[in-house]
């Protein structure tokens, strides 16, 4: 078994070891605009049919989670009153009727993705809803070309509900772990067992799911070494076919469950640089490709195969295939990126109701890249998700002098390059294998937008 190897030198990530953006988007959504509105949404999706047979990809935001995860920085809505996922099941199907008469017949929607809160919230009649109305609204690409996603909480679902999944035409499945150690899930109040994900990741292959996917979380309150690398072990023997490994950032003063964790128990940032270092070298070892910041692919899953062919895209899911689709958000706070231009959803349901009743799309603000934007967001997935950037093809693409126009920001990597981090040369700027870990820092250089707000991000490694 060939290994992916990625050097880990502590003082060097100690060194470059920084608040900044995760580049899920160029600009990044602090920098979006609240004078962007319905109409210059309206406008992107005019724009986006110059390129006729673009597939679409839809993102769908589910906000309700039945209990508060405290390490949890997403938008949610935490209930136990299914009335609620009633009542927002009937506004997403009046917003994918006003979104699906922006689009032709011949943009087939290829890629769906639900994310939360908990999609699972949903029941799977609900679900089967959901999936019946993009269907009555979008032309789906053929069964066998779709990549359609979730996310589910274990403790949401049985054995059975995940066969009934597969038939509803998901075929990809993320599993939130965190952790399988129980002083930990008590800690963060996310108590599952290892038997009940167990048996849904075997129910997930017996159903014939094309990828299964499992999210960790390294960093959390009363972590130790040994507990993580027994968690990392339990993990590898069910042979995920894709693992995200994220870093905790712990920032109670943004997000207030983060309150409700005992500063006490929160392990020493030493902790967290060692729990990086021993999650890269269990996995590699175990035969996964380190994709990039925290995701692992096995070598033949279609995310280690877009690396390889030069496809992989980050977007607000992470690291992700087609790029060359145009993504659609529904939901509350969901965000699409339509031809030039990205669009945030309003953040509350009661906004989001209101739009809806008054047959308006519900865009709260966005912003359109203009063409130093593109530019810099070019190079920037460049860094993040090739590892290398090509002077000359960034110079055809948008006619420019590479070193003339990024002299500032070579010249600011010149310490990464005396610390063995990069190379560059007259035609290329390369990522070595002890720089991985330091992508974001490297494009963090090409960034026009850093300054103020640097507590907003979370650290670099």
């Amino acid at each position: 078994m060939s290994v992916d190897v990625v050097p880990f030198q502590r003082h060097l990530a100690e060194k470059y070891d920084r608040p900044g953006p995760r580049y899920t988007s160029y600009p990044t959504a602090p920098h979006f605009q609240d004078a962007y509105d319905a109409h210059d949404y309206l406008r992107a999706v005019s724009k986006s049919h110059r390129h006729h047979a673009r597939p679409l990809s839809v993102y769908i935001h589910v906000p309700f989670c039945e209990s508060l995860c405290y390490y949890c920085a997403c938008s949610k809505i935490i209930t136990h009153n299914r009335e609620r996922a009633s009542e927002y099941l009937d506004y997403l199907k009046r917003e994918i009727v006003l979104q699906a008469a922006l689009f032709d017949e011949n943009r087939e929607l290829s890629q769906l993705h639900l994310g939360g809160g908990t999609p699972t919230f949903l029941s799977n009649d609900q679900l089967a809803e959901l999936v019946d109305a993009l269907s009555s609204a979008f032309h789906f690409s053929a069964p066998e070309t779709r990549e359609f996603s979730l996310e589910v909480d274990p403790r949401t679902v049985s054995t059975e509900q995940i066969s009934q999944l597969r038939e509803l035409g998901f075929n990809r499945v993320s599993f939130g772990v965190q952790d399988f150690d129980e002083r930990v899930q008590r800690a963060v109040n996310r108590v599952q067992s290892e038997a009940q994900v167990t048996a849904l990741m075997a129910s997930a292959r017996e159903a014939g799911f094309a990828s299964v996917s499992v999210d960790l979380i390294y960093g959390l309150p009363l972590q130790t070494i040994d507990s993580f690398a027994t968690t990392l072990e339990k993990v590898i023997a069910l042979r995920p076919d894709r693992i995200a490994a994220y870093s905790y950032a712990h920032l109670p003063s943004l997000f207030k469950a983060q309150r409700l964790i005992r500063n006490e128990d929160m392990p020493p940032p030493e902790r967290k640089l060692e729990l990086l270092e021993l999650t890269i070298s269990r996995l590699t070892q175990a035969g996964y490709v380190y994709i990039g910041m925290d995701h692992f692919a096995l070598p033949e899953d279609e995310l280690s195969l877009a690396r390889q062919d030069g496809t992989l895209q980050r977007n607000f899911q992470g690291y992700s295939t087609r790029a060359e689709c145009d993504m659609i958000g529904l939901g509350v706070t969901a965000i699409g990126r339509m031809a030039d231009a990205y669009s945030q959803n309003v953040k509350t349901t009661a906004e989001y109701m209101k739009c809806l009743d008054a047959g308006e799309l519900p865009v709260l603000r966005g912003y359109v890249l203009s063409a130093e934007d593109h530019l810099r967001a070019d190079v920037i997935t460049a860094v993040m998700c090739h590892g290398q950037v090509d002077f000359s093809a960034i110079e055809k693409r948008h006619d420019i002098i590479f070193r003339e126009h990024f002299s500032a920001a070579l010249e600011a990597l010149e310490e990464m390059q005396d610390d063995g981090l990069v190379t560059i040369d007259a035609q290329y700027l390369r990522v070595l294998p002890s720089g991985r870990l330091m992508l974001r820092n490297v494009a963090m250089a090409f960034d026009a937008y850093l300054g103020e707000g640097a507590g907003r991000y979370s650290r670099t490694v």
